[in-house]
């Protein structure tokens, strides 16, 4: 990406504010902090207005950058400037970086490192599958609990992450991007100062993982405007207009599944009332009746 070295970004955008956790800094002076601190856990620059407030543009060869096309189609696209926060400017010293995760509304992200370097480590989700060690989440898992700073997580439970079963870890350098699949816990740290860029994306693969996020988890939804006051019904209109086939192998999928979950759900409910399937062999009748 151009304009984002460090002594330019400062010249040109010095006094402009970026968000760096709950807190707005002129970035001067967050560049500052950045070189001069030597906290355990440093504040974290990571600001979605970054295009808007460095008046960049977007796309392939006349914007700072776009997204790789490696990735396919942007689902969320489709929903223009409806869209919730997509993209976001990172920024930070040396050991700062994010606890663990999963990225909002059940989608897709790509992390492009501009410069420095980032630790990375991940777990896939399943329904079955615990949280990462040192991580306590809520039975709806609306809330995420990780009590520990990045610093105590990593000389407390790291040795025993590397060995759960699915771990993925890596480190990623300038010039380099990293894809996060939908649903996946990750935990980054800065190796190095570092600046990277990153925007979450709902590609087809993970198409249905989204919708039933919208219809189904509403209080976790995040990002939209205040105007948009039923997500779903919007991205599936949207869909609807541009993209048919997709809902109507969603519908397909989603009304198998439940048949299916209903059908297992009568049939735990038979077991434990004694009506489930059985062989007949009841009391007087012994293995030699039964031909």
């Amino acid at each position: 990406m151009k304009s984002c070295g460090e002594r330019y970004s400062s010249a040109q955008y010095g006094d402009v504010l970026f968000r760096a956790e709950a807190v707005d800094w002129p970035l001067r002076e967050y560049i500052q902090y950045m070189n001069d601190n030597s906290d355990e856990s440093p504040l974290y620059l990571f600001d979605r207005d970054f295009v808007k407030k460095m008046e960049l543009q977007l796309g392939k060869h006349i914007g700072a950058y776009w997204p790789p096309e490696c990735f396919g189609q942007d689902l969320f696209g489709l929903l223009e400037e409806q869209r919730p926060d997509c993209r976001w400017l990172i920024v930070g010293p040396t050991r700062s970086g994010s606890t663990f995760h999963k990225d909002p509304n059940a989608t897709s992200a790509w992390n492009a490192v501009v410069r420095g370097s980032k630790y990375w480590i991940m777990f896939p989700s399943t329904s079955d599958a615990p949280p990462p060690p040192g991580v306590y989440v809520s039975e709806d898992q609306s809330e995420v609990t990780s009590p520990l700073s990045i610093a105590e997580w990593m000389m407390t439970y790291h040795s025993e992450a590397r060995e759960t079963p699915g771990c993925r870890e890596g480190i990623c350098f300038e010039g380099e991007v990293l894809h996060v699949p939908s649903g996946w816990w990750h935990l980054v740290v800065n190796l190095e100062p570092s600046i990277a860029i990153t925007q979450n994306f709902i590609p087809r693969a993970h198409l249905g993982a989204a919708l039933n996020f919208l219809k189904y988890k509403k209080d976790q939804v995040t990002g939209f405007k205040k105007d948009v006051t039923d997500p779903h019904s919007l991205f599936v209109e949207k869909l609807s207009q541009h993209c048919p086939e997709l809902v109507t192998a969603h519908v397909e999928r989603d009304t198998r599944k439940r048949k299916w979950q209903d059908l297992v759900h009568e049939e735990e409910k038979d077991e434990r009332n004694g009506t489930g399937f059985s062989f007949g062999l009841e009391d007087g009748i012994s293995d030699e009746d039964v031909p």
